[in-house]
């Protein structure tokens, strides 16, 4: 069966539901599933859980489900500068489980990994470590984190092939990778679809076992979230 998709709706259809917990790939905006979430909009479902590093900028990526009150928790690292995020959160209306990022990282890579709970350093003595056990190793207090898995998973890579199998480009790799091991169904965006065999096995970043669905992106803009520049020296 086919894993090639003609559309991000199409690849989207029949897996969502009131209440699941999605992933969603991305590091800032860099490597954010921007053809799928908007469908997740389109489909209207709500009370979501999203597992993200970050919750989108001003008019994108996964802002578009906070405005338009799909997401009922974020999981997340970074509330960054989404003033959206921020003024939901101050007022009571979004649930928000910040962790450190190596935390939420290795949480994500132990749920694809099937690794139920961890001991970090991270947090020790800190309002992270509030209501989880603390042991000690060697002396040291370790707080103890537990996996983080979706019933679906929707990331974005640069190119894939008939497989499923994924390559990255970059800061794309970030949470892409483990975030696609991590959910129950996983469905891809690429800019490129290639056929099989075209990638060497040692350059496959994603195998496609994990990967269930593949559709071409529709949306690549790649936008930067803050710009910063300053003016030409004169010569």
């Amino acid at each position: 069966m086919s894993k090639i998709y003609d559309s991000p709706r199409a690849a989207l259809a029949g897996l969502l539901f009131d209440g699941m917990t999605i992933m969603s790939g991305g590091f800032g905006l860099s490597g954010n599933p921007e053809s799928l979430i908007p469908e997740l909009r389109a489909a209207g479902v709500r009370d979501l859980t999203i597992i993200s590093n970050n919750a989108g900028a001003d008019g994108f990526g996964l802002w578009m489900l906070l405005e338009s009150r799909q997401v009922r928790k974020m999981i997340s690292s970074y509330v960054g500068e989404n003033k959206l995020f921020e003024s939901q959160y101050l007022s009571g209306e979004l649930e928000l489980e910040l962790n450190p990022q190596g935390t939420l990282a290795e949480r994500i890579r132990a749920g694809g990994a099937g690794i139920p709970a961890f001991y970090t350093r991270t947090g020790v003595g800190t309002v992270v470590a509030e209501g989880k056990p603390v042991e000690q190793f060697e002396g040291e207090d370790y707080v103890r984190e537990t996996w983080l898995r979706a019933d679906l998973s929707i990331v974005k890579a640069w190119r894939a092939d008939e497989e499923g199998n994924l390559q990255f480009r970059k800061t794309a790799r970030n949470f892409n990778p483990n975030m696609a091991t991590a959910g129950k169904v996983t469905v891809a965006e690429v800019e490129e679809i290639m056929p099989a065999g075209t990638f060497d096995p040692d350059c496959i970043h994603t195998p496609g076992i994990y990967v269930d669905r593949v559709v071409r992106s529709t949306i690549n803009e790649k936008r930067i979230e803050k710009r910063t520049v300053r003016e030409r020296e004169a010569v």
